[in-house]
Formats: C-alpha cells, structure tokens, sequence
C-alpha cells in the first residue's frame, strides 16, 4: 500500500530530516584514522535522545530471529549495507565509510505537543522517519576510491533530479544506472531505496536501475510521495552476497562499495529534499 503524505506531514518529515542531517554532519566531522565506530554511535545515541527522536535501526528486524544491533549502519570498503557500529571496529586510514542512519522524531509527547505536531498513528511512538547517508573517506585514500565516492553522490543527484509529478520510478533507476555504469561501475540490483515517513520502510521500492516499463512496481510519482533514494554502487561487480554475521551485505568480489541516500518528498512542482541541511 502507498502511503501519501500531507504537506502537515512533510513538513514534520523536513524537521525530523534536518535534526538527523546535523547528527549525520557531526559524525563525519569525527571521522578519522583511529576512531572506533563506538564512538561514533554513542554520540549518534545522544543528539538523537537530546532531540527528541528515537533510533530507527537499533533492534531492527531482519529476519531469521536476528535484530540489528547498533543505531549506525556503517559499512566499510567492501561492505554496501548493514555494516554495525558494535561491536566496534577502528577505521584505518585508506578506509571508506558509510555512515547510514534513521530517526523517528519526535517520539516525546511532551515536545510533540509543544510543537503541535500531529500523531503518526502508524507507529506506537508516535513520529515520522527518515532516513539518510554519506559515504566518506577516513584519511587519505586511493584515486579509485575518491572517483567511485564522487561518482555515486552524482548519481544521488542524477535520481533526485527525475522526482517530479509524472515521472515514473524508473526515471529514477535509469538516471542513476546511466551514469554509474558509464564509468564502469556496478550497480547493486539486490537491494532498493525506499517508501518512508509512516514507517521506517515502506513501498514503493525505488530502484537504482531500469524495470520494466509495464511493471506494476513502475509507480508515477504523485505530489505527498516520500521516499528514500539511495544508491548503492560498487567499483567492480554489481553482485552482493551476506558476510557472515548473517546481515551485513559485501560485493561478492570484495571490491569497494558506496551509498549515498537523501529522503526526498514528491511537491506538486518537483521534489523538496527533506533531509537537507
């Protein structure tokens, strides 16, 4: 089921997105050789909690009895998605990192009703998600790696750029496709971007890549759409395969992976980024 969302309801979106946006540009300022990614959740732990919002991946379920356990996705090198913070890993100089993160804001009553911001009846806590992502470097890195960062924060844009009214969801996909394999890159066909708002994930799924046409999952983007655009692009291979924790997902030849995501709200004119800054 699509869930389109009022303009009362982006707008509380656009604010959740601001506050997680904050939290996301402290953490990459801490990004550097030597850091544990501890470090960097306990201070994802604490803006969140200061903002009112709670953590939407912490104990996330992914099937098969395991729940994720950290608050920060982050993925190193070889690792596209659902890398965890905890236990926690040092990040080395040449590394890249994904720093992927949700929030639900606002979850405290008392803040919603001093902000007189409506009730999320999807959810028991009460307040909308988003969801977003950068790919940065730790230290000095290959010339490789910097293309391949440079190239998939492109193709973010590239994606954004096709969210209007009547276009359709493979407008999106073709975009970021286009420009990703025109240098030679993979992209991720295993997983999507996302519905979100009402829930953490929700449909449509949006792809990175072209369907077909006639598919019934070729939504046409309508005004109060919300969705998480997120592609994941690797430098060799688009194939993926699951380490062996059972949820963290790696290129299936260990070359390196980036993942840039924005959550991006369908307007009656465009799009309007709301994890914007």
């Amino acid at each position: 089921m699509i869930n389109l969302k009022s303009l009362e309801e982006i707008e509380v979106i656009r604010r959740g997105g601001q506050i997680l946006a904050n939290i996301l540009q402290r953490l990459i300022k801490e990004v550097r050789p030597g850091v544990s990614t501890e470090y960097l959740e306990n201070i994802a732990a604490e803006m969140m909690a200061a903002a009112g919002g709670r953590p939407a991946f912490k104990n996330y379920d992914m099937g098969d009895g395991i729940f994720f356990p950290s608050i920060l996705c982050i993925s190193i090198n070889e690792e596209v998605v659902h890398g965890s913070s905890l236990p926690a890993r040092i990040l080395r100089d040449g590394d890249i990192v994904d720093i992927d993160l949700g929030m639900e804001w606002p979850t405290d009553l008392k803040l919603r009703q001093e902000l007189k911001i409506p009730i999320n009846p999807w959810s028991e806590n009460g307040g909308y998600f988003t969801d977003m992502c950068q790919t940065v470097a730790v230290g000095k890195i290959s010339r490789g790696a910097r293309k391949l960062l440079k190239v998939t924060a492109a193709c973010l844009v590239a994606g954004i750029k096709q969210v209007k009214p009547g276009n359709s969801l493979n407008d999106i996909g073709r975009a970021v496709q286009t420009l990703a394999e025109a240098h030679g890159y993979g992209v991720v066909r295993d997983l999507v971007g996302h519905g979100v708002g009402h829930y953490s994930h929700e449909e449509p799924n949006v792809f990175n890549y072209e369907i077909k046409p006639n598919s019934r999952e070729n939504l046409i983007l309508k005004p109060g759409l919300v969705i998480a655009i997120e592609p994941m692009i690797n430098l060799g291979d688009w194939r993926v395969k699951i380490a062996a924790n059972k949820f963290t997902i790696i290129t299936a030849d260990h070359s390196l992976s980036a993942h840039f995501e924005h959550t991006v709200a369908v307007t009656d004119s465009g799009y309007k980024i709301l994890t914007a800054l």
